[in-house]
C-alpha cells in the first residue's frame, strides 16, 4: 500500500537568508500535495512533507530550478558535490566574473576618456561623454554575470507581484541600462552580487563553526575482538552498541560509552565547557568528542555514533534555526511592507516632478533608479539571523544548547524565574546517611526492602538507595505489582508481600506513624536530610536518612540573578521543608515551596507567569516536565545523555551546571543589543540616503556601495557573538 504522505529531504544550492526562505514558500506553499516546508538554512537543506500521489520529488526540483536555485535529494548531496563543481561555487564564479568585467570596463572607459570625476557620474559638462563600444560590452557582461542567477527570483516575485530585493535590484540595473548609465548598472549588479556571496560567506562561516563539532569525535576506533586482546580498527559508524574499545592516553573519546577498566582525567570542555577535567573511573560515563587525559581505558559503547550526546547536540542547534525569534519575524514582516512601499515611492519619485512640475525626466528617473537601490532591504534583512545562529553557536561551545532564537530572545526578559532543589541547586547526587530500622527489622533487610521498592524509580534519590545497596552487595529482586504515587511514594509486592516506600508526608498518610517515629523523622530533617520510610500494611520497618550536597556556586549565581534584575528567585521541591528551608538559606533565593506534588509546581508556576509574565523553570526535564512547560523557558539540568532532558526543554545545561544561566542571559541581551544596533544602522543609512537622493546628490553607484557596506557592517557585528566565552 502507497504511503499517502512522505517527509523528503532536498540539499537546496543557494539557500542562505530568509529571503530565499520567502521564494520557496511562496513557490511551494500552495501547489497541491504539499503538505508543509521546513527549512534549514545553516545546511542549505529543505524538507518537504507531500502527498506522493500528487506531486513527486521530481516536480519539487524542477520548481526550485525555475526560481534559479538548485535542489538534490539529500541523500545525494555528497555525491552531487564532488560532480557539480560549478554548482557549490556558483556565486563566486558568477561574481568574479562580473568584477572582472567591470575592471576591463574602467581601465577601458578612461583609456577612452581620461576624467575619473566624468566616469563616476559627476560630469563637467551638461551631458555626459559618449561610451565606446566596448566599453559598454564589458559593462553589460558585468552586470549580466551579476544579476544572471538572481533574473529567476526577480521574476517570480513581479509574476506574484510581491516585490522584493532581488526584484528590486533588477529594475534599478535595468532602468539604469535603459537611460544608458552602463558604469553605474555594472558598479550597482557587481556590489549587489558581491553583498550576496557576502552574506552566504557569513552564513558558511557559522556553519562551518558548528560542523567543527562534529570533528570533535574521530572517524575510527580500536575495537578489541571478544575473546582475544586483539585490536580491529573500526569507522565509528560501524561500531554496534555493546562493543568494548580501548582509548589510550590523549585520544578523543569516539562514542558515549562507560568505562570498564581503567580511570583517566577527561577534559569535558569541547562538550560541557569545564574547564576543569573531570576524573573518570569504572562505571563512569565518558562522552564523544571529550578528551582522555593520561589512563588507557577500555569502554563498553552505549549508542551508535548518530545517537551519541555530541550528534544530537549538533542536530539539535542546527534545527534550532526554524524557531525564530520576535525580532526576526518583525524584520522579516517589516521587509515584505517596507519593500513594495518603497516600489510605490520611486513610483512616485519618477512621475511626480516631470509630470506635475515640469522637470526634466532623465534626472528623476536616474533619481528614482538611485531610490529603488536604496531601499533594497539586504543589511535590513541580514541584521538579525546571523547574529542569532552566531549566539546560538557561541552557547553550545560553552556548554548551553538553546533550541532556537525564539528562546535565546525570551530568557534575556524574564523577570521571574522558579529552580527545582535536587540536581539544581543541589549536584543531585544524593548519599545515604543513616539508616534506622524499627519493629525488629535490620538494616540489611531495611535497604533490601528500599532497593526492591526504588528498582525501577529514576528519581536521584533512588540511585542514592540502589547505589548503597550495591556497595553493600545487598541481593533483592524488583518488586512485583509496582505502582508510583508522583510526589509522594511507591508501593509493591516483594515475595508476595505488599510494602510501600515514601517521604516523611506519605509515611503520615499511611496513618503508621507514632510519636518516637515522627520524632525521629524530625530530628534528621533538622539536620537538612531528606526522609524516605518503608512500611508495610501493619507496620514500619525503618527510616533511611539521604543527603545532598548543596552546589558551591548556588549562592553566587542567586546574586547575580538578582544583579540582572531578576525580581523574584523561588526554589520549588517535593523535599520537606526543614531541608527545604536550610537550602533556602543558603542559597539567598527569595521564596521556597517545599513538600509540592508536580501539579502544585505547575500551580506554582501558573502564579508566577501572571505576576511577572516573562519566567523561567530550571528542572531536571523528567519530574518538573509540566512545570516546565509553563514557563515561557524551560531550562533543563542535561544530565548528560538523558534523552529526556534534550527533548523537553527550551534550553539546556549541558554540564548541569545552574551558574551558566547568568551567563546564557547576559548573551541574550547582548545579541538583542547587536541586533537593535543592525537594524538601527541599516534604516538609518537608507533615511540618509533617501534624504541625498532628494537633493540630487547620491548616485547609484554610492547607494549600493553604502548598501554593500552596511551588509558588511551587520555581518561582522553579528559574527563577533560567535566569540563569546563564559567565565566560569
Amino acid at each position: 500500500m502507497k504511503k499517502s504522505i512522505e517527509k523528503i529531504n532536498f540539499k537546496v544550492f543557494g539557500l542562505d537568508c530568509a529571503e530565499e526562505v520567502s521564494i520557496l514558500k511562496n513557490l511551494l506553499g500552495d501547489k497541491e500535495g504539499v503538505k508543509d516546508l521546513e527549512f534549514n538554512i545553516l545546511n542549505s537543506k529543505m524538507s518537504v512533507i507531500l502527498d506522493p500521489e500528487k506531486i513527486n520529488s521530481e516536480a519539487v526540483i524542477e520548481l526550485v530550478f525555475s526560481v534559479g536555485m538548485n535542489a538534490i535529494p539529500w541523500e545525494e548531496r555528497t555525491l552531487k558535490l564532488k560532480n557539480k563543481f560549478y554548482e557549490q561555487y556558483k556565486r563566486e564564479i558568477l561574481t568574479s566574473l562580473s568584477g572582472l568585467f567591470l575592471i576591463f570596463g574602467f581601465v577601458y572607459h578612461y583609456y577612452q576618456h581620461p576624467n575619473i570625476l566624468d566616469i563616476l557620474g559627476y560630469y563637467e559638462e551638461k551631458t555626459p561623454h559618449t561610451m565606446a563600444i566596448p566599453t559598454i560590452f564589458f559593462y553589460l557582461l558585468s552586470a549580466a554575470f551579476s544579476i544572471w542567477h538572481v533574473l529567476p527570483k526577480a521574476w517570480r516575485s513581479l509574476r506574484r507581484l510581491q516585490p522584493d530585493m532581488y526584484m528590486l535590484m533588477v529594475i534599478a540595473v535595468s532602468g539604469a541600462i535603459a537611460i544608458g548609465e552602463f558604469f553605474e548598472a555594472a558598479t550597482v549588479s557587481f556590489l549587489f552580487s558581491s553583498a550576496l556571496l557576502l552574506e552566504s560567506w557569513s552564513v558558511d562561516r557559522v556553519r562551518r563553526a558548528v560542523s567543527s563539532l562534529m570533528d570533535l569525535s574521530p572517524p575510527q576506533a580500536r575495537v578489541i575482538i571478544p575473546g582475544s586482546k586483539n585490536l580491529q580498527v573500526k569507522r565509528v559508524e560501524n561500531i554496534d552498541v555493546g562493543s568494548v574499545i580501548l582509548i589510550k592516553p590523549g585520544e578523543r573519546i569516539p562514542l558515549d560509552c562507560v568505562i570498564l577498566k581503567g580511570s583517566s582525567y577527561v577534559n569535558q570542555s569541547p562538550i560541557t565547557g569545564e574547564s576543569m577535567p573531570v576524573y573518570k573511573e569504572p562505571e563512569s560515563q565518558v562522552f564523544a568528542g571529550t578528551i582522555n587525559g593520561d589512563g588507557t581505558l577500555e569502554c563498553r559503547v552505549q549508542k551508535k555514533s548518530e545517537d551519541t550526546t555530541l550528534a544530537r547536540m549538533i542536530h539539535l542547534v542546527q534545527e534550532a534555526q526554524s524557531k525564530q525569534a520576535k525580532t526576526e519575524q518583525w524584520v522579516e514582516k517589516f521587509a515584505r511592507i517596507y519593500t513594495p512601499s518603497m516600489l510605490f515611492f520611486a513610483l512616485l519619485v519618477l512621475l511626480i516632478p516631470p509630470l506635475m512640475l515640469q522637470q526634466p525626466w532623465q534626472e528623476w528617473v536616474y533619481r528614482s533608479l538611485v531610490l529603488l537601490v536604496v531601499a533594497c532591504p539586504c543589511a535590513l534583512v541580514l541584521s538579525t539571523p546571523v547574529s542569532i545562529v552566531s549566539a546560538l553557536t557561541s552557547a553550545l561551545r560553552n556548554g548551553v544548547l538553546i533550541k532556537g532564537g525564539k528562546y535565546l530572545e525570551a530568557i534575556g526578559r524574564i523577570k521571574a524565574i522558579a529552580l527545582d532543589k535536587t540536581g539544581t541547586l543541589t549536584y543531585g547526587q544524593p548519599e545515604v546517611k543513616k539508616m534506622i530500622p524499627l519493629n525488629n527489622h535490620t538494616e540489611r533487610e531495611l535497604l533490601e526492602r528500599a532497593a526492591s521498592l526504588e528498582y525501577s524509580s529514576e528519581h536521584a534519590l533512588a540511585k542514592a538507595i540502589l547505589d548503597r545497596a550495591k556497595a553493600d552487595k545487598i541481593e533483592f529482586t524488583p518488586a512485583e505489582d509496582y505502582q508510583i504515587f508522583k510526589g509522594k511514594g511507591a508501593e509493591g509486592k516483594i515475595k508476595g508481600k505488599r510494602y510501600w516506600i515514601g517521604s516523611h508526608r506519605y509515611m503520615h498518610e499511611m496513618k503508621l506513624e507514632t510519636e518516637d517515629v515522627h520524632q525521629l523523622a524530625c530530628d534528621m530533617e533538622d539536620a537538612g536530610h531528606t526522609i524516605i520510610s518503608i512500611g508495610s500494611d501493619s507496620h514500619i520497618c525503618g527510616l533511611i536518612s539521604v543527603a545532598d550536597k548543596p552546589r558551591e556556586s548556588i549562592n553566587q549565581t542567586v546574586k547575580e540573578l538578582k544583579q540582572l534584575g531578576i525580581d523574584k528567585v523561588v526554589m520549588l521541591t517535593g523535599d520537606n521543608k526543614q531541608t527545604a528551608k536550610s537550602l533556602a538559606d543558603l542559597s539567598g533565593v527569595d521564596e521556597y515551596y517545599a513538600e509540592l506534588l508536580p501539579e502544585e509546581k505547575v500551580e506554582i508556576m501558573n502564579k508566577l507567569s501572571e505576576e511577572y509574565f516573562e519566567t523561567a523553570m530550571v528542572g531536571d526535564g523528567v519530574n518538573d516536565a509540566p512545570a516546565l512547560s509553563i514557563a515561557t523557558v524551560g531550562i533543563a539540568m542535561g544530565g548528560i545523555g538523558t534523552d529526556v532532558s534534550l527533548e523537553a526543554a527550551d534550553i539546556v545545561l549541558v554540564s548541569d551546571e545552574v551558574a551558566k544561566i547568568p551567563w546564557c542571559i547576559k548573551l541574550s541581551r547582548r545579541t538583542l543589543k547587536v541586533i537593535k544596533q543592525n537594524i538601527i544602522f541599516s534604516l538609518g543609512l537608507k533615511a540618509l540616503f533617501i534624504l541625498l537622493v532628494f537633493f540630487g546628490i547620491s548616485t547609484l553607484w554610492m547607494a549600493i556601495a553604502a548598501d554593500t557596506g552596511a551588509s558588511i557592517i551587520v555581518i561582522f557585528n553579528g559574527l563577533k557573538l560567535l566569540n563569546q566565552k563564559a567565565d566560569f
